[in-house]
């Protein structure tokens, strides 16, 4: 089955991609030139890519769109599904097929495979340390907005594949009304007042004190943000939104501080690290000649 993602041209992803690192369109770009210069155009590598680290994995199909945009012919095995999780020597994906364009492809396949497995790795790690306990097993982890631009499709794919949730895709998909928002309308009520009138339906206003909570329902939010709140302001803001809406706590949340904020019984935490400061899975590939 082929690899979608909605809002997503994995083929113009690899082209774009391609197209960077050969340098096509900059004077003498266009050309691998080490490969083309060492390597004999009907030379034949098999490749095996395996993690060094344990991991969850994501962004396989990704990687081996890269090589069979330089192979089509090039057999290619993906060994684990996507979101499995992993330990360290496990093999990922078998290859064999043109030398050059294994060793063209090589680095953008791996770059992308090291960068979202990191994410779903983290994601993972950031849903057990949540769910440890069982205080709140029903509490969703969330990314946020913070990704690194043109990835984002990608970023929060991997974030699913650790077991995360989506929040905003981008600015189009709900209102977000935080303080800068309230600031200009004049308070937080006035801000949702405008959502609701403008017809969004959904709006998740930011509140970062408990006086603002009531106004904002009253208004017509749909969801409440409740901004760097230490967990007993999180029980208090829960208990006075009883049910009404979805709450979410956000802000200063890290592996030791989730499953306090997430015991709160909030029914969301986000944290912008799992997509903005998720380290690199260590991820190599390994050739072979024919």
């Amino acid at each position: 089955m082929a690899f979608t993602l909605p809002g997503f041209d994995l083929d113009q992803f690899v082209r774009d991609t391609m197209d960077e690192d050969l340098g096509e369109g900059l004077p003498g770009g266009g050309v691998d030139v080490t490969s083309e210069s060492v390597i004999p155009a009907d030379a034949r590598f098999a490749g095996v890519m395996d993690t060094r680290d344990a991991i969850h994995v994501a962004g396989l199909p990704v990687a081996e769109a890269f090589f069979r945009a330089l192979d089509a012919d090039m057999q290619i095995d993906i060994l684990v599904e996507e979101g499995a999780s992993v330990s360290a020597g496990t093999d990922l994906m078998r290859l064999e097929g043109n030398a050059r364009a294994m060793l063209t492809a090589e680095r953008a396949a791996l770059n992308t495979v090291q960068h979202l497995s990191g994410i779903a790795t983290m994601v993972a790690e950031y849903v057990a340390a949540m769910r440890a306990g069982g205080d709140n097993p029903d509490c969703t982890l969330l990314d946020t907005r913070k990704t690194i631009p043109g990835l984002r499709h990608l970023e929060k794919y991997a974030v699913r594949m650790g077991g995360g949730a989506n929040h905003r895709m981008g600015l189009w998909d709900a209102a977000m009304i935080k303080d800068n928002h309230v600031l200009v309308a004049g308070s937080v009520g006035e801000a949702v007042r405008r959502a609701v009138e403008a017809g969004v339906k959904d709006i998740i206003c930011e509140v970062d004190r408990i006086d603002q909570i009531e106004p904002a329902l009253e208004a017509g939010a749909t969801r409440l943000l409740l901004d760097n709140m230490e967990p007993p302001a999180l029980r208090e803001a829960v208990a006075l939104v009883a049910g009404r809406v979805p709450t979410e706590a956000s802000g200063g949340i890290n592996l030791d501080t989730i499953k306090a904020k997430a015991a709160t019984g909030v029914d969301y935490v986000s944290v912008g690290r799992l997509t903005q400061s998720a380290p690199a899975a260590d991820i190599g590939l390994d050739f072979t000649p024919l």
